[in-house]
């Protein structure tokens, strides 16, 4: 009988500690798939980025606007959009596709005179500016030539085609589209900004005849002349004198956008990779800004859009293990205030693409992985 009941324990006792390591187990999963989920900054821009209309906020906190010209609070930019886009184009869903597709031609897309998308809208989808920014034209231009591909809707080339005629008729100069038109004074900007070359979407278009061979290439050598100061890239280009300009301070989002370009069309930033992996290994981070010329950061901020688009850079150059150890800082970042699982929320607030960069880089590393 006590040997029975002896056994009877030891088989409870096995049991419960089974379950207590599956328990463990379980658990231990549930926490690293919230941990590499790009699914959960998705939820986090659905239901706190969100404005009632359906656009995308680009602050989490609301404020006032007091310039037109300035971004602030719940208003919605057209570069929310362009990424939002593309994440639906990169995990194939066609739905969160669609209603993208209807907030831009409900709210973004005006057509007067001709259909052209307003880089600003307030939250509840009017809008004060008559201004278009051509890189988040040709990133949505992007996202529908590739969904048009992905899944063969009329109606997403027919919109790239509109779009790309209206950048045709009205924003281009000697040849080269600029950073902007105002629809309302019918006057553009006379320089085009470097992170603006988006030879992705230039490609479609021109796969698309939206621009010809020759158009294209006229952005593959632009990029390909462009000088370099041993690490760093131009900012502009002004279109009249065919002259590249240098900011002081460089920013270096704009440095890694411009890298992505020109890895695009096979040609690695060799010095730009080098000198982040070495600051990278020497600081354990990246910082916002740099100045030019001491190569020391110019700010003691890290961004989250940074590292995804660092993320993006190593990909598009086959360096993976450098995107691990990007990917593994820029992890941190996320869910730091629990009220907001899955965002890059600090004190309270967050801007919509230091979580929509982010999202696409993780995006992009998992399949990388695969």
């Amino acid at each position: 009988m006590t040997n029975r009941l002896s056994t009877s324990k030891i088989i409870l006792l096995a049991f419960c500690i089974a379950a207590a390591i599956a328990g463990t187990i379980f658990i231990s999963h549930i926490i690293m798939d919230r941990k590499e989920n790009p699914d959960m900054t998705a939820a986090f821009m659905d239901e706190y980025m969100t404005n009632d209309n359906g656009t995308m906020a680009t602050y989490l906190k609301p404020a006032p606007s007091e310039q037109p010209d300035i971004v602030a609070g719940r208003e919605a930019l057209s570069e929310s959009l362009g990424l939002w886009m593309q994440y639906a184009v990169l995990s194939q869903d066609q739905i969160r596709f669609d209603d993208n597709v209807r907030l831009l031609t409900t709210y973004f897309l005006y057509q007067n005179p001709e259909p052209y998308i307003r880089w600003k809208l307030q939250p509840d989808g009017q809008s004060e500016v008559t201004t278009n920014a051509l890189g988040d034209d040709l990133r949505i231009v992007d996202a529908l030539l590739k969904a048009y591909k992905l899944w063969g809707q009329e109606e997403y080339l027919q919109l790239a085609k509109d779009i790309g005629a209206t950048l045709k008729a009205t924003s281009q100069t000697d040849g080269y589209f600029v950073d902007y038109h105002d629809f309302e004074r019918d006057e553009s900007a006379a320089v085009l900004s470097l992170v603006y070359v988006d030879i992705s979407a230039l490609r479609e278009m021109r796969n698309n005849g939206i621009l010809t061979a020759t158009d294209y290439k006229r952005y593959e050598d632009l990029l390909l002349r462009m000088p370099s100061d041993g690490i760093f890239s131009p900012k502009t280009f002004r279109i009249a004198s065919s002259h590249y300009e240098y900011d002081a301070s460089v920013n270096l989002i704009d440095q890694l956008i411009i890298g992505i370009h020109i890895a695009e069309m096979g040609h690695p930033p060799k010095e730009l990779m080098l000198f982040l992996k070495e600051e990278f290994q020497q600081n354990q981070r990246l910082f916002g800004r740099y100045d030019r010329e001491t190569r020391k950061p110019g700010a003691d901020y890290e961004s989250p859009a940074v590292y995804g688009l660092a993320i993006i850079l190593a990909i598009k150059t086959n360096d993976l293990p450098w995107a691990e150890q990007l990917y593994d800082r820029m992890i941190r970042f996320r869910g730091q205030e629990r009220v907001y699982p899955g965002g890059y929320v600090f004190d309270g607030n967050t801007h919509a693409f230091d979580n929509l960069f982010p999202l696409l880089a993780e995006t992009l590393f998992k399949q990388a992985r695969r």
